[in-house]
């Protein structure tokens, strides 16, 4: 569980934008998206393979 203390003088909005930051960062979101639908591993692997080639297009484009 996920704890947040509020420090002293500090706003609720500003210790929620915080807990709301944190919760990102641990991607339960996208487990939770990723869980509502089985994927095959083949498929899986076939997305990965794309996105690994989508990102290092990106980076070489980036070097010239």
């Amino acid at each position: 569980m996920l704890q947040v203390q509020v420090k002293e003088g500090e706003s609720i909005d500003r210790a929620l934008k915080r807990y709301k930051r944190k919760f990102d960062r641990t991607g339960m979101i996208r487990q939770l998206r990723s869980r509502q639908q089985f994927t095959k591993p083949s498929v899986a692997r076939r997305g990965e393979k794309l996105k690994a080639a989508y990102v290092q297009q990106l980076r070489s484009n980036e070097e010239e």
